[in-house]
């Protein structure tokens, strides 16, 4: 959300495709989303996306012990060593991403140069692991998924988003806790 305060265009650009999807209805009552529509709105799907590869929920994800001696891109790690991912650092390498600090939502859509088809379980490649990867990853992220579109979707679409008044620009800094939060309160009118 924080994102979509900060980048008003891409909130714009969610609302229409929702309102696309789902009509206005006058605005006369307030509307829900339902989970059945949020198919049919790849955007949305896309700015979710963007949001975790930018802020996943966890800097690491349990780190784990090598069972034999083994050669990793030129460095040897010994047999049980503990290894850890920084899934952060992962979504916002500029190898793999361009403009790899931009909240760019495009970029997970198809035609726009975009990740065709992404795949988050990271069964082909590892471009980003918010839920994790391989045979160790976190079993509910499909849910965690459904019900980030459809609180973003319902959010967006009954309420404008804007920064608080005065000089309130949003900070996007993180703190580390048990999860990773935003340092800074999220101020919002």
């Amino acid at each position: 959300m924080a994102n979509l305060v900060k980048y008003p265009h891409v909130q714009e650009k969610l609302y229409q495709e929702i309102v696309s999807v789902v009509g206005d209805g006058g605005k006369l009552v307030e509307m829900v989303v339902k989970e059945e529509e949020l198919q049919r709105m790849p955007y949305l799907k896309a700015v979710v996306l963007e949001g975790l590869r930018l802020h996943p929920p966890g800097h690491f994800v349990l780190p784990h012990s090598v069972t034999k001696e083994v050669e990793l891109d030129g460095y040897l790690i010994p047999k049980n060593a503990v290894v850890n991912f920084m899934v952060a650092e992962m979504g916002r390498d500029g190898e793999i991403w361009k403009d790899p600090l931009e909240f760019r939502p495009e970029r997970f859509l198809s035609g726009n140069g975009g990740e065709e088809g992404f795949d988050i379980t990271c069964s082909r490649e590892i471009k980003m692991m918010p839920f994790g990867a391989g045979r160790r990853m976190c079993p509910g992220y499909t849910l965690a998924l459904l019900h980030l579109e459809y609180f973003v979707a319902n959010l967006v679409f009954n309420l404008e988003w804007r920064p608080a008044v005065g000089n309130y620009e949003v900070d996007l800094s993180e703190k580390q806790e048990f999860t990773v939060g935003m340092k800074n309160p999220f101020l919002v009118e």
